[in-house]
Order: structure tokens, then sequence, then C-alpha cells
């Protein structure tokens, strides 16, 4: 089953075409939470997720009160550097919703007040780095995640 990455309000239309690449490459799905940065149509967009966007399954909403009423709040994990729990002390099940914040500022503080016991981090090997790059955190907490289903089958 394909795991899900959730992108609220997502503003680097870079960030999201390689991440839109990813989610091809993994049998994933990506799910995009309005206001977003930039148009679907973006060249930006597109250059980023090359020929490969149009194998993408993804799918766009209002809110994410409009998301969770299609697909609840279970397997939802959030990931900010906000969190004290580490995503290598995660069990991740199937179709898992991996959420993440805008590049400038993150998740924003109510979903974070409201899913702190789902909040992750990755954690960071230096205090010189404030956060990683979208695109970046998305592949590592993804592969994570495969990682973790495909040594259980």
């Amino acid at each position: 089953m394909p795991f899900n990455i959730v992108l609220v309000h997502p503003q680097i239309p870079n960030n999201t075409g390689n991440i839109g690449r990813l989610c091809v490459a993994t049998q994933s799905i990506l799910h995009l939470i309005q206001p977003l940065g930039f148009e679907l149509s973006d060249k930006y967009l597109k250059r980023a997720g090359l020929d490969y966007w149009q194998h993408l399954e993804y799918h766009v909403y209002e809110s994410f009160e409009d998301f969770l009423s299609k697909h609840g709040q279970e397997s939802l994990s959030f990931f900010t550097k906000k969190a004290e729990t580490s995503f290598w002390n995660h069990s991740f099940e199937e179709d898992s919703y991996l959420v993440f914040g805008r590049e400038a500022d993150g998740l924003p503080d109510d979903l974070l007040q409201s899913y702190q016991n789902q909040a992750l981090q990755i954690p960071l090997m230096s205090n010189k780095v404030r956060s990683l790059n979208l695109a970046n955190a998305v592949s590592i907490a993804l592969y994570e995640a495969i990682r973790q289903r495909s040594t259980e089958t």
C-alpha cells in the first residue's frame, strides 16, 4: 500500500516538484493543502517534476479540515523541528500520512497543538542548521517509513 505525503501550504514550486517526483518513484500519493505559494501550472514545479508529473497521483484540498473530512485523523504523523519525539522511535503503518509544513515556518501552531502526540522530528546532528530543506525532509521520512514496512514483510 502506498504512503501519503501531505504538504500544508507549500511555497516553493521546485520543492513540490521534487516531492512529486519522489512520490512517483515510491508509488506514494501527494496531498496539497491550499493556499499554495504557486500555481500547479508553474514552470518551476513542472521542471523539478520533469516528465514524471503526468504519472503523479495528487489531490488538492481547500483546507486541512477539508483534507480531514476525506481521510480522517488516523495514521497522521506531523514532522516538525518543534517535536520531542524522533521519527526513528516511531512505527509507521501502511497508508500512513506524513504531514509537512511550508518552507518558511513549518506547520501552523494550531495543528501542532492539536496533534502534539503525533509530532515527530528528524534529528539534526549540528546546531549550525535550523532545519532541512522540505524536499530532503520528505525524502528522509518517506524512505524510513518504506524501510520499516519492507523489513516487516
